[in-house]
């Protein structure tokens, strides 16, 4: 298997070298659930591409449905169908609000390791179109500290930490932190960590959660978070939940709705890709196969 990895990382290199479009992937993720970061990943997607960008959402919180649920629809196929049952990337792209598309991630990134060799290159191929067919792609973690969701976060070089005030997410966000720190494949050169401090009752408690997270993790973990912003606690995202109609397009106005719109202009508008290789999806999922294989190995 892990000759596979290295055919597909020398596949992606390959077409890296090409003049074409690479996407900017952002991974969301939180260090327990119930915190908003489906939401959060939605909202800033539809805000995204308002702005003009093609967008992909791919659900990656695997045996759950979570981005189908807030947006109402049930898509036909998921990525196991592209990886094991011949479907194209256009047929496994579910249309949302806004032109916004969605992926369904199947039952686990797990099932990478079963691939055979012409899956991987089948793979790499249809993941280099992806990258063609988008601008952004959002990938939507589970929650907490599960391989599947450290092995994205790993590999990814862009990453939104949600929190709120409670002390259990403070927490559950500082060992997400602590147990990404002892992968050998993460760095904090090659990824960027910005934080979104959620249903804060002011733009000042705000700063002061993403403060005293920051200082535990620089005085222990020896990297600095970054602050993307906060989102005000809002009853009406409540209602748009279940509505199943994102609150940027049920009450724009309302702070909530405002406060996403700022955050996805701030992403619109300081995005500075990184020179470490980790590039596009495709680049992403070489990273994933890598980092799959080895922990199949030690187990």
């Amino acid at each position: 298997m892990m000759d596979q990895a290295e055919q597909l990382r020398k596949l992606v290199k390959q077409n890296n070298g090409s003049a074409r479009n690479i996407a900017r992937v952002i991974t969301v993720t939180s260090g327990k659930g119930g915190v908003g970061k489906s939401s959060i990943s939605v909202n800033l997607g539809i805000e995204l591409a308002k702005a003009g960008n093609r967008v992909i959402i791919m659900d990656a919180d695997f045996g759950l449905a979570n981005i189908e649920v807030m947006l109402g629809i049930r898509p036909q196929y998921n990525l196991a169908d592209l990886m094991f049952h011949g479907k194209s990337i256009k047929d496994i792209i579910t249309q949302g609000p806004e032109n916004i598309g969605f992926i369904s991630g199947g039952s686990g990134i797990h099932e990478l390791t079963r691939l055979t060799r012409e899956q991987i290159v089948n793979l790499t191929m249809k993941l280099v179109e992806l990258d063609e067919l988008t601008d952004i792609i959002i990938i939507d973690t589970g929650a907490g500290i599960a391989d599947s969701v450290l092995e994205f976060v790993a590999a990814s070089a862009e990453v939104l930490l949600v929190a709120t005030p409670e002390p259990t997410s403070i927490t559950d966000a500082y060992a997400l932190l602590k147990t990404l720190n002892r992968k050998s494949e993460f760095s904090t050169d090659n990824t960027r960590i910005r934080m979104i401090a959620n249903r804060v009752a002011n733009s000042d408690d705000g700063k002061e959660l993403y403060e005293k997270l920051n200082v535990v993790v620089s005085k222990f973990l020896n990297f600095e978070l970054e602050y993307l912003g906060d989102i005000p606690q809002d009853e009406k995202v409540s209602h748009a939940i279940i509505r199943q109609k994102p609150i940027v397009l049920s009450a724009p106005n309302s702070g909530a709705g405002k406060a996403l719109r700022d955050l996805a202009a701030k992403l619109n508008g300081t995005y500075e890709p990184m020179a470490n290789g980790k590039k596009g999806i495709a680049q992403l999922f070489t990273n994933l196969i890598k980092t799959t294989c080895k922990s199949k190995q030690k187990g």
